[in-house]
């Protein structure tokens, strides 16, 4: 992305645009699991552990669009899909108030069509089959059928840093998903903690290759004093 304003011509939004991440760190990153990269960063970036993908296969690596709104308001989050770029996270936090349906199979299209990575939002989305179906990847922390509306005058924003759970998510932070959860890893810190997790998980490989060959876990890990 461009370190640039898009403006939309029937809003008064404009968004910044954040240094993007290398394909390269993306295809890295896609390899690798969330729990390898939250332990090889020094545990650092675990989401609250309830945003979980509503579907098994679904999985997500990308940068992080962020997008704050109100409580029971998905106006923000339709914005966002307009203005974040092929490829985005969309990391939404929604004000604390999980008892809505923020997401659903409409808003899965129109993602899809705009070529999006993924959302991440700390709240419910619906449509859970359908979600499958469309095969855009949702993570949530759950399913609700309560509706949200759409409030002009509401505060929101766009492309800032958002708070979920202790982490601190800003723009074009690496956001990584999948069945065991959601890490978000700091731009700058990037290239180093890919690094750090593929060391990590080749010496994981190692490990299984003793036990499979019948070392015990005290063993391996020098825990048999």
């Amino acid at each position: 992305m461009s370190d640039e304003y898009d403006s939309f011509a029937d809003t008064a939004i404009s968004v910044r645009r954040t240094a993007g991440l290398a394909a390269s760190q993306l295809e890295r990153a896609a390899r690798l699991g969330s729990a390898t990269l939250h332990e090889a960063g020094g545990r650092i970036g675990a989401l609250p552990s309830s945003i979980k993908p509503t579907a098994p296969r679904f999985r997500v690596a990308g940068p992080a669009f962020t997008v704050h709104c109100p409580p029971n308001d998905n106006l923000w989050i339709h914005r966002a899909i307009k203005a974040a770029s092929p490829g985005d996270i969309l990391v939404v936090y929604a004000s604390g108030h999980y008892e809505a349906g923020y997401w659903g199979e409409v808003m899965s299209t129109a993602a899809v069509v705009a070529r999006l990575g993924g959302l991440v939002i700390d709240a419910s989305v619906r449509d859970g089959a359908l979600l499958e179906e469309v095969g855009f990847p949702v993570f949530a922390r759950g399913l609700c059928i309560r509706g949200t509306g759409k409030d002009f005058g509401a505060t929101g924003w766009l492309n800032k840093p958002v708070m979920m759970g202790d982490v601190l998510v800003s723009p074009g932070d690496l956001v990584v998903g999948d069945a065991d959860g959601v890490v978000a890893i700091p731009n700058e810190r990037v290239s180093e903690v890919l690094l750090a997790a593929e060391k990590r998980d080749a010496m994981e490989k190692e490990v299984l290759t003793r036990l499979r060959a019948g070392e015990s876990t005290l063993q391996v890990f020098g825990l048999d004093r």
